[in-house]
């Protein structure tokens, strides 16, 4: 048995063992729930969309920049370093993607990044944002991608850091397969939510920069309990679990954006692999341009922000922005 399966089995043990705490766990994850909430409150405008609402950041002026975050995140990533050296030359709207951060979960039709794209689409809309350059971290490059595919006509360009945007070979491995499911949504997210310790998230948000380190106070600034929260914990791997049939549908028609594409991936970054999906992408797409980072892991945006910045600054002025 691997380490990752016995994990999920000693989990899966675990969780029937508590099985009569329900309500203890549930308590015990709304305190936590009501600590994290007090502790990391919206920083921007919160916007009513559809009857849904999305939390938008907005600093800064020039052309707009659209910032949207990945799995697990919210705009606190962005917010932690980055929006500070874009926001001098250029109007950055940094969205939280929905059912994470301070956006409401919009039902299973949010498991389609498409359809997340047309709900932060219009919520920039409200915004005032006309032919913006969208930049997409991770998963939420799949959603920037997908803003492209719904809106040509008007996204001056797109930029991918990290990008997780081509279906992959096999699966995501047990937990997520478990945290996705019935049961696990029932039982086992409420346990983590509950019980996680610090310590632990800490060592996941040091696998994501690795081979990097996190940067000091980033794990203190970004609010890891606002990812952990039940809902938030839940509508992540829904979404993540959902992405691969998605990403299939969308890769035969990639070939088809006009605007530049600006594709950015660092090759050690081991959460989402360059050759499996910033090389093939950059075949596929007309008016890509691709930039491999040598050393780099899944976090260009925090530990190489000047590729990052200059990605961005290449697709303005090749979109004629600038």
């Amino acid at each position: 048995m691997t380490r990752s399966k016995l994990a999920v089995s000693l989990l899966i043990a675990g969780t029937l063992a508590l099985g009569g705490c329900g309500a203890a766990v549930s308590q015990r994850a709304a305190d936590r729930e009501a600590v994290a909430e007090a502790s990391y409150p919206p920083t921007g405008q919160l916007l009513t969309v559809d009857g849904h609402t999305v939390h938008a950041l907005v600093e800064g002026q020039g052309p707009d920049l659209i910032l949207i975050h990945g799995a697990s995140g919210s705009t606190r990533d962005f917010t932690f370093s980055f929006v500070e050296r874009m926001k001098g030359r250029y109007r950055v709207i940094a969205l939280d993607r929905p059912g994470l951060g301070w956006s409401d979960d919009i039902g299973p039709d949010g498991l389609s990044p498409l359809v997340q794209a047309d709900l932060l689409r219009k919520a920039a809309e409200q915004l005032g944002v006309k032919r913006p350059i969208v930049l997409g971290h991770s998963y939420g490059a799949a959603v920037a991608l997908a803003w492209g595919l719904r809106d040509p006509g008007h996204t001056a360009a797109i930029v991918t850091v990290s990008g997780a945007v081509m279906p992959w070979p096999g699966d995501l491995g047990p937990l997520y397969a478990l945290t996705a499911s019935s049961f696990g949504q029932a039982a086992v997210v409420p346990l983590i939510s509950a019980f996680v310790s610090p310590e632990r998230a800490e060592t996941v948000v040091g696998q994501i920069f690795a081979p990097q380190t996190v940067p000091p106070g980033y794990a203190d600034y970004f609010g890891v309990g606002l990812s952990l929260r039940r809902d938030s914990f839940r509508v992540n791997a829904r979404q993540v679990t959902a992405l691969k049939p998605y990403l299939k549908l969308m890769e035969p028609n990639y070939a088809r954006l006009p605007m530049p594409v600006e594709i950015l991936h660092g090759d050690a970054d081991q959460v989402v692999p360059v050759e499996i999906h910033a090389r093939p992408l950059g075949k596929l797409i007309p008016n890509a341009h691709v930039t491999i980072l040598p050393g780099i892991g899944h976090m260009p945006h925090h530990v190489a922000p000047e590729a990052v910045a200059a990605a961005i600054d290449r697709a303005a002025a090749r979109a004629g922005l600038r």
